[in-house]
């Protein structure tokens, strides 16, 4: 072969070295894209669902605050109308402390002997059942 002939081959291998050097360099640039725009979708994909989540809580947060508004409403209804139970115990309470005591005067002054029964207040003892004997079963709790 002469020198000429030399220098083609080579620089033709030398193109052909660079031709396939080229060709991966673009292979590379193609699959570096798609793997970025794969990337950017799932970055997206997760954006929305993200999003999506808030929406959700926001959701659930306005429907849990109403919900807190509503029993809030009847605790203050309750809590009054516990107040004015309350109350009314204290006055039929007295009363009767105050009926027992003219049964009493009573009593003394006329030298009849009157039955005069402690009445017992379970509310004010709501702790203890006026019945303890009787036991509660839990199929009578639950019939309809």
């Amino acid at each position: 072969m002469s020198s000429a002939t030399a220098r083609t081959t080579s620089s033709g291998s030398e193109s052909d070295v660079l031709a396939v050097m080229d060709q991966r360099k673009r292979k590379r640039m193609e699959s570096n894209r798609d793997s970025a725009r794969r990337s950017r979708m799932r970055k997206q994909r997760h954006l929305d669902d993200l999003i999506g989540q808030v929406a959700k809580f926001q959701g659930d947060n306005a429907r849990i605050a109403a919900q807190i508004s509503t029993f809030a409403q009847q605790f203050t209804r309750l809590d009054t109308e516990n107040a004015v139970l309350q109350a009314q115990v204290a006055e039929l309470t007295e009363r009767l402390h105050s009926l027992n005591s003219v049964l009493r005067l009573v009593e003394d002054f006329s030298g009849v002997a009157m039955d005069i029964p402690e009445v017992p207040d379970p509310l004010l003892k709501p702790w203890q059942l006026p019945c303890p004997s009787q036991a509660i079963t839990a199929s009578a709790m639950f019939q309809y």
